[in-house]
């Protein structure tokens, strides 16, 4: 079972919102996820990122992946160098 750290959508048309979600990779897009550990909204300026750094580590110590897009958003919250 491979686990990824990835943006689920939410929000209206037009208007994104995304939760960041810990899922398996066989699930849908915005389907099942296994934990919530934040939220990123790019309409703000600048944009809204919100981690809980303590669970992020600990999944990916624990063998999940982040996407790149997640990856970049850990980077600027300071979660991961």
């Amino acid at each position: 079972m491979a686990v990824k750290i990835r943006l689920r959508r939410m929000g209206a048309k037009k208007a994104p919102f995304y939760r960041i979600v810990v899922a398996d990779s066989r699930y849908p897009r915005d389907g099942r996820f296994i934990e919530e550990i934040g939220y990123y909204n790019p309409l703000t300026e600048p944009a809204d990122i919100k981690v809980d750094a303590e669970k992020a580590k600990q999944w990916i110590k624990n063998g999940a992946q982040p996407t790149d897009t997640v990856k970049g958003l850990l980077k600027k919250s300071g979660v991961i160098e």
